[in-house]
Protein backbone atom coordinates (compact mmCIF):
# COMPACT_ATOMS: atom_id res chain seq x y z
CA UNK A 1 0.00 0.00 0.00
CA UNK A 2 1.59 3.29 -1.33
CA UNK A 3 0.50 6.20 1.87
CA UNK A 4 1.12 9.00 -0.56
CA UNK A 5 -2.37 10.25 -1.62
CA UNK A 6 -2.70 11.85 -5.15
CA UNK A 7 -4.24 15.50 -5.07
CA UNK A 8 -5.76 16.15 -8.14
CA UNK A 9 -6.53 19.80 -7.89
CA UNK A 10 -2.57 20.40 -6.55
CA UNK A 11 -0.50 18.97 -9.18
CA UNK A 12 1.74 20.61 -11.01
CA UNK A 13 2.74 19.28 -14.45
CA UNK A 14 6.40 20.09 -15.76
CA UNK A 15 4.41 20.54 -19.33
CA UNK A 16 0.93 20.80 -20.93
CA UNK A 17 0.03 18.90 -24.12
CA UNK A 18 -2.58 20.41 -26.21
CA UNK A 19 -4.03 17.87 -28.35
CA UNK A 20 -6.16 18.28 -31.33
CA UNK A 21 -10.01 16.75 -29.93
CA UNK A 22 -12.21 19.52 -27.95
CA UNK A 23 -11.00 22.75 -26.40
CA UNK A 24 -11.70 22.87 -22.94
CA UNK A 25 -14.44 25.15 -21.29
CA UNK A 26 -14.24 23.82 -17.82
CA UNK A 27 -12.34 25.94 -15.30
CA UNK A 28 -10.15 23.22 -13.86
CA UNK A 29 -8.13 22.58 -16.95
CA UNK A 30 -8.26 26.17 -18.17
CA UNK A 31 -6.52 26.81 -14.86
CA UNK A 32 -3.97 24.22 -15.47
CA UNK A 33 -3.22 25.94 -19.16
CA UNK A 34 -3.21 29.52 -18.02
CA UNK A 35 -0.11 28.09 -15.32
CA UNK A 36 1.65 25.69 -17.61
CA UNK A 37 5.66 26.31 -17.28
CA UNK A 38 5.72 24.79 -20.55
CA UNK A 39 3.16 24.09 -23.22
CA UNK A 40 3.41 21.88 -26.44
CA UNK A 41 0.70 21.82 -28.64
CA UNK A 42 0.15 18.84 -31.38
CA UNK A 43 -0.11 20.92 -34.87
CA UNK A 44 -3.97 20.27 -35.22
CA UNK A 45 -4.37 22.11 -32.32
CA UNK A 46 -1.80 25.18 -33.03
CA UNK A 47 -3.85 27.67 -35.20
CA UNK A 48 -6.87 26.98 -32.32
CA UNK A 49 -4.85 27.57 -29.58
CA UNK A 50 -3.00 30.74 -31.51
CA UNK A 51 -6.61 32.18 -32.10
CA UNK A 52 -7.05 32.70 -28.41
CA UNK A 53 -4.24 35.41 -28.23
CA UNK A 54 -2.01 32.33 -26.94
CA UNK A 55 1.55 31.25 -27.78
CA UNK A 56 2.67 27.56 -27.02
CA UNK A 57 6.33 27.46 -26.55
CA UNK A 58 6.09 24.14 -29.12
CA UNK A 59 4.70 22.78 -31.89
CA UNK A 60 4.97 19.05 -32.65
CA UNK A 61 3.65 16.86 -35.65
CA UNK A 62 3.45 15.95 -39.19
CA UNK A 63 2.51 19.52 -40.46
CA UNK A 64 -0.33 18.42 -42.45
CA UNK A 65 -3.07 20.36 -39.76
CA UNK A 66 -1.64 24.27 -39.39
CA UNK A 67 -2.13 26.81 -41.43
CA UNK A 68 1.05 27.89 -43.31
CA UNK A 69 1.27 31.19 -41.50
CA UNK A 70 1.73 29.26 -37.51
CA UNK A 71 3.41 27.14 -39.32
CA UNK A 72 6.09 29.49 -40.12
CA UNK A 73 5.94 31.73 -37.24
CA UNK A 74 9.98 32.47 -35.91
CA UNK A 75 9.16 32.76 -32.68
CA UNK A 76 7.71 29.13 -31.94
CA UNK A 77 10.01 25.94 -32.54
CA UNK A 78 7.97 23.60 -34.72
CA UNK A 79 9.68 20.14 -34.76
CA UNK A 80 7.93 17.89 -37.37
CA UNK A 81 8.07 14.01 -37.24
CA UNK A 82 6.38 12.55 -40.12
CA UNK A 83 6.51 9.00 -38.58
CA UNK A 84 2.85 7.81 -38.74
CA UNK A 85 3.68 4.90 -36.23
CA UNK A 86 2.79 6.88 -33.25
CA UNK A 87 -0.04 9.92 -33.16
CA UNK A 88 0.86 13.37 -31.99
CA UNK A 89 -0.32 13.03 -28.58
CA UNK A 90 2.77 10.64 -27.80
CA UNK A 91 5.03 12.36 -30.26
CA UNK A 92 4.58 15.29 -27.83
CA UNK A 93 5.02 12.73 -24.81
CA UNK A 94 8.07 11.17 -26.08
CA UNK A 95 9.54 15.00 -27.10
CA UNK A 96 8.81 15.94 -23.44
CA UNK A 97 10.75 12.81 -21.90
CA UNK A 98 13.62 14.30 -24.40
CA UNK A 99 13.42 17.08 -21.75
CA UNK A 100 13.21 15.53 -19.18
CA UNK A 101 10.09 16.41 -18.14
CA UNK A 102 7.88 13.32 -16.36
CA UNK A 103 4.50 15.15 -14.70
CA UNK A 104 2.41 16.02 -18.06
CA UNK A 105 -0.64 17.24 -18.02
CA UNK A 106 -2.86 16.33 -21.41
CA UNK A 107 -6.08 18.20 -22.56
CA UNK A 108 -7.81 18.43 -25.88
CA UNK A 109 -7.68 14.90 -26.56
CA UNK A 110 -11.16 13.80 -26.33
CA UNK A 111 -14.46 14.49 -28.01
CA UNK A 112 -14.60 14.73 -31.84
CA UNK A 113 -13.69 11.52 -33.15
CA UNK A 114 -14.55 8.40 -30.87
CA UNK A 115 -11.96 6.15 -32.05
CA UNK A 116 -9.12 8.98 -31.51
CA UNK A 117 -10.61 9.13 -28.15
CA UNK A 118 -10.38 5.84 -26.63
CA UNK A 119 -6.98 5.36 -28.38
CA UNK A 120 -5.69 9.06 -26.26
CA UNK A 121 -6.82 7.85 -23.35
CA UNK A 122 -5.66 4.14 -23.63
CA UNK A 123 -2.62 5.81 -23.91
CA UNK A 124 -2.02 6.87 -20.82
CA UNK A 125 -0.85 3.51 -19.39
CA UNK A 126 1.48 3.36 -22.07
CA UNK A 127 3.40 6.08 -20.94
CA UNK A 128 3.80 4.85 -17.24
CA UNK A 129 6.09 2.45 -18.65
CA UNK A 130 8.46 5.18 -20.38
CA UNK A 131 8.47 6.36 -17.03
CA UNK A 132 6.29 9.40 -17.17
CA UNK A 133 2.82 10.06 -15.55
CA UNK A 134 0.53 12.05 -17.30
CA UNK A 135 -2.93 12.75 -16.91
CA UNK A 136 -5.78 14.07 -18.99
CA UNK A 137 -8.11 16.48 -18.08
CA UNK A 138 -11.91 16.87 -19.45
CA UNK A 139 -14.59 19.46 -19.17
CA UNK A 140 -16.29 16.61 -16.67
CA UNK A 141 -13.22 15.10 -14.82
CA UNK A 142 -10.06 13.61 -15.15
CA UNK A 143 -8.47 10.35 -16.14
CA UNK A 144 -5.77 8.83 -14.04
CA UNK A 145 -3.46 6.04 -14.99
CA UNK A 146 -2.75 3.67 -12.33
CA UNK A 147 -0.07 0.67 -11.80
CA UNK A 148 -0.69 -1.76 -9.01
CA UNK A 149 -1.91 0.98 -6.29
CA UNK A 150 -3.09 4.64 -6.06
CA UNK A 151 -4.60 6.83 -3.06
CA UNK A 152 -6.46 9.78 -4.20
CA UNK A 153 -7.83 12.61 -2.62
CA UNK A 154 -11.76 12.76 -2.80
CA UNK A 155 -15.00 14.41 -1.71
CA UNK A 156 -17.85 12.21 -0.45
CA UNK A 157 -20.29 11.70 -2.85
CA UNK A 158 -17.25 12.02 -5.78
CA UNK A 159 -17.97 9.98 -8.92
CA UNK A 160 -15.39 7.52 -9.87
CA UNK A 161 -15.37 5.25 -12.63
CA UNK A 162 -12.91 2.70 -13.12
CA UNK A 163 -11.10 1.01 -16.67
CA UNK A 164 -9.11 -2.05 -16.06
CA UNK A 165 -6.59 -2.42 -19.13
CA UNK A 166 -4.92 -5.77 -17.70
CA UNK A 167 -5.02 -5.87 -13.99
CA UNK A 168 -5.66 -8.63 -11.53
CA UNK A 169 -6.70 -8.88 -8.07
CA UNK A 170 -8.55 -5.64 -7.22
CA UNK A 171 -9.51 -4.73 -3.85
CA UNK A 172 -10.90 -1.04 -2.87
CA UNK A 173 -11.06 1.34 -0.03
CA UNK A 174 -13.43 4.61 0.08
CA UNK A 175 -15.94 3.31 -2.46
CA UNK A 176 -19.90 3.28 -2.29
CA UNK A 177 -19.89 -0.20 -4.24
CA UNK A 178 -17.12 -3.15 -3.78
CA UNK A 179 -15.34 -3.86 -6.81
CA UNK A 180 -15.45 -7.59 -8.21
CA UNK A 181 -11.63 -8.70 -8.13
CA UNK A 182 -11.42 -9.39 -11.61
CA UNK A 183 -12.71 -6.98 -13.96
CA UNK A 184 -13.06 -8.32 -17.05
CA UNK A 185 -15.45 -5.64 -18.97
CA UNK A 186 -15.22 -1.89 -19.17
CA UNK A 187 -18.55 -1.60 -17.78
CA UNK A 188 -17.90 -3.09 -14.11
CA UNK A 189 -15.97 -0.42 -12.62
CA UNK A 190 -18.32 2.52 -13.52
CA UNK A 191 -20.15 4.46 -12.02
CA UNK A 192 -19.21 4.54 -8.72
CA UNK A 193 -18.31 7.10 -5.85
CA UNK A 194 -16.33 7.96 -2.97
CA UNK A 195 -17.66 7.62 0.73
CA UNK A 196 -14.81 9.40 2.15
CA UNK A 197 -12.22 11.82 1.81
CA UNK A 198 -9.70 9.85 0.34
CA UNK A 199 -9.78 6.20 -1.93
CA UNK A 200 -7.49 3.35 -2.10
CA UNK A 201 -7.04 0.96 -5.16
CA UNK A 202 -4.68 -1.85 -5.16
CA UNK A 203 -4.21 -4.42 -7.98
CA UNK A 204 -1.71 -6.23 -9.80
CA UNK A 205 -1.44 -4.46 -13.10
CA UNK A 206 -2.40 -1.08 -14.98
CA UNK A 207 -5.98 0.64 -14.91
CA UNK A 208 -7.60 3.83 -15.13
CA UNK A 209 -9.35 6.25 -12.89
CA UNK A 210 -12.21 8.91 -14.12
CA UNK A 211 -12.59 11.18 -11.54
CA UNK A 212 -15.38 13.79 -11.83
CA UNK A 213 -14.94 17.15 -10.66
Amino acid sequence: MVNKIFVPTEFNPDAVVIANGEYPTHAQPLKWIDRAPYIICCDGAADLFMSKGKQPDMIIGDGDSISENNALKNSIKFVRIADQETNDQTKAVEYLISQGKKNLLIVAATGKREDHTIGNISLLVEYIKKGVFAIMATDYGIFIPCHNTIRIRTQKGQQISIFNINAIHFTAEGLFYPLPKELTNWWQGTLNESTTNNIALNAEGDFLVFLNY
